[in-house]
């Protein structure tokens, strides 16, 4: 492996410390590294995730990724939010596409497919939730990291007129019950067959009333 032109010669210098992480060409390596590693979570999912792993698929060593990244825990974590990243920006894509209805019920019916699609390393990020309900206590920040990217982006659909409170509360009640629909996709439960299609349709005219409301 190549040596990594960021990481000092100080025998002394503790793992994780990382010196020049503030500079640019620091975070431009960052980037890449954490680029890497996102990629190859989303092929191949969280199951035997590794330092060693992630460094193999960064063509690097574990000593580097350690230089960078505070332990295995801590890439992991920012390897699932960057994927939910891809994830809402291809949300955002088909929500506000140009021939898309300009309604929270039709921006969140043209989400949908993007959620329950194969893409954007959906295995990785179901596996994620799964790892942060089997062991709350390490690894919550799975589950709860997917609230901060996504209440924004419902809030933002939300009809302009609607109070912050209404915002609030549409666009958690939207996040829970979108969750759900996946859990009971991914799970194997279905809804007369439908894997929660059902459920997801009646989402959708309550939205539809909420908004006739106005």
């Amino acid at each position: 492996m190549n040596e990594d032109p960021d990481i000092g010669t100080d025998p002394a210098a503790p793992v994780g410390y990382r010196r020049s992480a503030g500079t640019p060409r620091a975070q431009a390596r960052r980037r890449e590294l954490l680029d890497s590693v996102t990629d190859d979570l989303a092929e191949h999912g969280l199951v035997d995730f590794s330092l060693r792993r992630a460094a193999k698929a960064a063509g690097t060593t574990h000593k580097v990724l350690l230089y960078h990244f505070d332990g295995v825990e801590d890439l992991l974590r920012e390897a699932v939010e960057r994927l939910r990243e891809r994830r809402l920006a291809s949300s955002l894509a088909a929500a506000y596409a140009p021939d898309q209805a300009p309604t929270l019920a039709g921006r969140i019916g043209a989400v949908w497919p993007v959620l329950t699609g194969s893409g954007e390393g959906q295995r990785a990020l179901d596996q994620a939730l799964g790892l942060a309900m089997y062991d709350p206590d390490r690894h919550a920040a799975l589950a709860v990291d997917a609230a901060g990217h996504f209440l924004p982006a419902l809030r933002a659909m939300c009809p302009p007129q609607w109070s912050d409170r209404r915002k609030d509360e549409i666009a958690e009640v939207v996040f829970a019950a979108l969750r759900g629909f996946l859990v009971q996709r991914r799970t194997g439960g279905t809804d007369g067959g439908s894997g929660g299609e059902a459920g997801f349709a009646a989402l959708l005219r309550m939205l539809e009333r909420e908004e006739a409301a106005d």
